[in-house]
């Protein structure tokens, strides 16, 4: 099998969408090759498909995300993408008041088999204006499916099923992700949205992340390791919908669970693990649960003060350890 990147992950699925089905576009900012979008995610695709299907937009994401919308409704399957996710905030009329409620307003009549793509999350010194996570906003909307997958293997299963999916799918990419490479079949394949999987199984302590966190949670593991603690590590996937199962079920076997998210704290999916666990797995605690989160404040641009807001290693590998030996005491 062959190594390719996130980026390169995220394109294949998008031409392999193309060519299996004419009805798939591609609609946003500088698509068009040599550009290939901000981080080559569409890279190669008008080169080999022609440009009619590869729409540079103007900047004006309520325009164009809309547009999007309206040729879904009319049988099209749009692939939209924003520069970065921060920027959906201006096509929120069109995601959260009509995308979303759409099907349920016409009683099943009319879906909206569309997928809005953006780069998201910190740790690139981009500031305030481009470093969002923005994810826990629309997991609270009914009508809207959203996924951030955490490596290139699962980029490009998720995007081909979100692509095939009938619903508004919010597909969020990591920035600091997008030159991580893997083994990635060259073929078409399916990952299910709304099924996360364990990619490092443990037994003293579970750990729930999803995008870039997932990175750093199954690095803290590694640590712990050394330090004798076995450490599982779920990666959600998708937090709407959420595999409520495959978290109760880790917890059930460690007894401890921490939540790592880049979000912030206060109404986020974090705090939507917690309570599920909290209502549906109470006497599954050995110890009270645990969230590690960015500070509440605006990121910053310089790298210090970002490291400073945003969750790092060292802080999984602390609080890890006082959940452990409070137990143990």
């Amino acid at each position: 099998m062959r190594e390719i990147s996130y980026s390169q992950a995220i394109a294949e699925a998008q031409l392999q969408a193309m060519e299996r089905d004419p009805s798939v576009y591609l609609m946003g900012l500088v698509l068009k090759d040599p550009y290939g979008a901000a981080f080559g995610q569409t890279k190669g695709i008008s080169a080999k498909l022609g440009e009619e299907r590869v729409i540079d937009a103007p900047i004006s994401e309520a325009g164009y995300v809309g547009a999007g919308i309206g040729s879904a409704i009319c049988g099209m399957r749009p692939v939209v993408e924003v520069q970065f996710s921060d920027f959906v905030m201006i096509a929120m009329d069109q995601v959260v008041n009509q995308a979303a409620n759409m099907r349920y307003l016409f009683g099943g009549n009319i879906s909206v088999p569309m997928v809005l793509r953006g780069p998201t999350g910190g740790y690139h010194s981009a500031a305030a204006h481009h470093s969002h996570s923005l994810e826990s906003w629309f997991a609270h909307i009914p009508g809207l499916k959203v996924v951030l997958p955490s490596d290139a293997y699962d980029a490009k299963g998720l995007l081909t099923a979100a692509i095939r999916d009938d619903n508004f799918v919010l597909f969020l990419e990591h920035k600091k992700l997008f030159d991580k490479k893997m083994d990635v079949p060259a073929e078409p394949y399916e990952v299910p949205i709304g099924k996360a999987t364990v990619k490092r199984e443990g037994t003293d302590l579970t750990i729930v992340a999803w995008s870039f966190m997932v990175t750093k949670s199954l690095q803290a593991a590694e640590q712990l390791e050394k330090d004798g603690l076995s450490v599982e590590v779920v990666d959600l996937r998708s937090v709407r919908p959420l595999d409520e199962e495959t978290i109760l079920k880790s917890v059930e076997k460690t007894g401890k669970l921490l939540i790592v998210q880049e979000a912030y704290r206060r109404c986020s999916v974090g705090a939507e693990v917690a309570a599920v666990v909290a209502e549906k797995g109470f006497e599954l605690l050995d110890a009270p649960i645990a969230r590690i989160t960015a500070k509440e404040a605006p990121i910053p641009f310089a790298p210090n003060l970002e490291n400073y807001v945003l969750p790092q290693n060292e802080e999984i590998v602390q609080t890890a350890q006082k959940i452990c030996e409070a137990v143990a005491v």
